[in-house]
């Protein structure tokens, strides 16, 4: 397994594994990400923690089950394990790093619309933009998602997830999944490349061919 891989990998089941051994409460009240609040009271939170910066990136680092973290640990390593080993583990995570971010403003922006205060947690956002560079880089890989369990290239699977995020989002309401968070993740990814690929105003150091 690639260094940034495991890394990351190492660093979610340990915050983790301080979650269930009672450190839970500490992590998220300042690590979670939080939406600004009006102060007032909220049933099950009572007054929410403020918001603090640095929680648009701690937050991918929690988990709130061990479902969550099992799902979240096992894409990552699927897809950003070969991704790494193609882009080396720098560019790979300001990439993950990028998308944890994206994802996190954009789920702000949904909690600040909907006026909801509850925090967000997981580094769900991070692995959808993995999955859409692993579909960038390697378009017709055949790959087997857990859901649905169907073998298809690796393109066609970021165009049914993004698909479903994106009706999930709009029509599905509830269930504690912070599904525009996964796709503002995606949608980082798309910017980052891009800007690799030199396509954006902003130019970087070294356009990359791929």
């Amino acid at each position: 397994m690639p260094p940034v891989t495991r890394a990351l990998l190492i660093l979610c089941i340990a915050l983790y594994g301080l979650q269930i051994w009672g450190w839970g409460d500490f992590l998220l009240t300042h690590f979670a990400l939080w939406p600004p609040s009006d102060g007032r009271f909220v049933p099950g939170i009572g007054q929410p923690p403020p918001f603090q910066l640095w929680q648009l990136l701690s937050y991918g680092f929690l988990h709130g089950s061990p479902m969550h973290i099992l799902f979240n640990c096992l894409a990552l390593w699927m897809f950003g394990s070969d991704l790494e080993r193609f882009w080396g583990p720098g560019p790979f995570l300001r990439f993950v790093l990028a998308c944890i971010v994206g994802a996190g403003v954009a789920q702000l922006g949904v909690a600040m619309l909907s006026g909801e205060p509850y925090p967000t947690v997981g580094i769900s956002g991070g692995v959808y933009g993995v999955l859409l560079g692993f579909g960038w880089m390697f378009p017709n890989r055949i790959i087997m998602p857990l859901f649905p369990p169907i073998p298809m290239k690796a393109r066609i699977a970021v165009f049914l997830f993004a698909a479903i995020e994106i009706y999930l989002g709009v029509f599905a309401r509830g269930g504690g999944i912070a599904h525009f968070a996964h796709l503002g993740g995606l949608a980082t990814g798309w910017v980052m490349i891009e800007y690799w690929r030199g396509r954006l105003p902003v130019k970087p150091k070294r356009i990359l061919r791929y």
